[in-house]
């Protein structure tokens, strides 16, 4: 416990903790954390079902199995946002937890390949309806910044569930069992979410100011997003960080046991590298978030993110592997800088968009970053069958710093939360302009909606 609190000054992990008797929310962080760790499980057993039925050619089938992935996440996201938008939130949320826990009940059963990429389908698809939905809930159960700042650091050391405490119960589970089993906890863990989500107290969703037509409503967070010019950064570091990651998660298993001729526990550890990296920055940055802005911290993870896959893969075409522990502390270190980076993003979410435009602008974000992958996803599996994996390592770096310079294009430092700007457009009476005469500028905090349908050109 002196480690954790040293990492942090003084109160830290009262503070971490304290987030957690608000009791809604510790309900929903349980649901997550049991969530994932099914999730966990499953990425681990898909891996191993890939290598069974394709050999050396699993990172090709899982490839295309993200793939597939993305597909439904970009494409269906912003529509079940828009079908869902005056749906109960506890219903919506508790009805895809429970065909994803169907899904995952056929999953030891599949004998080809096609029927991988099926349920896949259906499994993620429900998902492109719960995430979004359930990451907008939170920053309308925890108003306070400080507050929802350490509940997005609970949130990434509950996504590490799937790179630690999953592989490591995986390890155990594979000494007396068969992967098939896995995805038992996979069903266990949806299943576990939804009865959890029906015993968190919600809140009812906050209307829109104006009647939206289906079309407003799915293009509407879109919109918002691509105003914004912090979450247009954002888009670029969505890039770098699913270029980074998509190698970890696409190749380890074909590393792991094809390159250093390791077992089925041994791709559990490598996972679980990963995962203790991201863990241990996800616990300093609550505090280092209170003395330093978002962007400098995402950026400077971002670079560092970069330079270590980029450094990685000229070590693999000019030298050759490395040692076994070193390679285990270069997945720890892109762990932690993966984290740094996408941890915050929820603050620029929140502060980006009014109440009831939040479950949109989570749903583009959800869209947008997964299209990231989208690109991503066959590259780790596709280039490193053709070209080998040092080649796919090597393309998906130079992706990632081409995602870091497009951030810092198009998010200037200095990102004010206010601005000065004019209505000429309003009349004189408007309540937006209280106290100031039409047209005359005036200075707010800025969130793109209705009466600010554009971010004010400097000057």
């Amino acid at each position: 416990m002196g480690a954790v609190s040293n990492l942090s000054g003084r109160h830290y992990s009262p503070a971490m903790i304290g987030v957690l008797s608000n009791r809604a929310y510790a309900r929903l962080f349980a649901a997550q954390a049991i969530a994932l760790a099914g999730t966990g499980l499953l990425t681990i057993a898909l891996g191993l079902l890939a290598y069974d039925l394709a050999g050396e050619r699993a990172g090709a089938v899982l490839g295309t199995a993200l793939t597939i992935k993305m597909v439904a996440y970009v494409t269906l996201a912003p529509v079940a946002n828009a079908i869902a938008a005056r749906l109960p939130r506890k219903a919506l949320l508790i009805g895809a937890d429970l065909i994803r826990a169907a899904v995952a009940l056929c999953l030891p059963f599949i004998e080809a390949i096609w029927q991988v990429y099926l349920l896949i389908f259906v499994l993620q698809a429900a998902s492109a309806t719960f995430t979004p939905a359930f990451q907008a809930t939170i920053p309308d159960i925890l108003e306070d910044e400080a507050e929802y700042t350490k509940a997005l650091s609970l949130s990434r050391l509950a996504h590490e569930l799937e790179n630690l405490i999953s592989p490591a119960l995986a390890g155990l589970l594979l000494l007396v069992t068969s992967y098939h089993w896995l995805f038992g906890g996979t069903v266990v863990g949806f299943l576990g979410s939804a009865l959890l989500v029906w015993l968190a107290p919600l809140p009812t969703r906050k209307p829109a100011a104006t009647s939206q037509s289906f079309t407003e409503r799915l293009t509407r967070g879109l919109r918002i997003y691509l105003a914004t010019p912090r979450l247009r950064g954002l888009l670029g570091l969505n890039m770098t960080a699913a270029a980074a990651s998509a190698f970890v998660i696409v190749n380890t298993v074909v590393v792991v046991k094809a390159g250093y001729g390791g077992s089925e526990t041994d791709v559990a550890i490598a996972f679980a590298a990963f995962g203790i990296g991201s863990m241990a920055a996800a616990l300093s940055l609550p505090k280092l978030l209170e003395t330093i802005p978002d962007r400098p911290v995402m950026i400077a993870a971002a670079w560092l993110l970069t330079l270590v896959t980029l450094a990685h893969a000229m070590w693999l075409l000019g030298i050759g592997r490395t040692a076994w522990p070193a390679f285990l502390a270069i997945w720890a270190i892109s762990g932690a800088f993966y984290s740094g980076l996408l941890t915050p993003s929820g603050r620029l979410l929140r502060r980006s968009a009014h109440a009831e435009d939040r479950p949109a602008v989570f749903a583009a974000q959800f869209a947008l970053s997964h299209a990231c992958w989208l690109v991503t996803y066959p590259l780790a599996g596709w280039v490193g069958v053709a070209f080998g994996l040092p080649a796919a390592m090597l393309v998906l770096g130079l992706l990632a710093l081409l995602g870091v310079c497009a951030a810092l294009l198009l998010w200037p430092a200095g990102d004010p939360r206010e601005a000065t700007h004019a209505h000429p457009e309003l009349p004189a009476d408007h309540p937006h302009l209280a106290n100031n005469a039409a047209g005359a500028g005036h200075r707010h905090e800025l969130i793109i909606d209705d009466i600010h349908r554009a971010w004010p050109a400097k000057g």
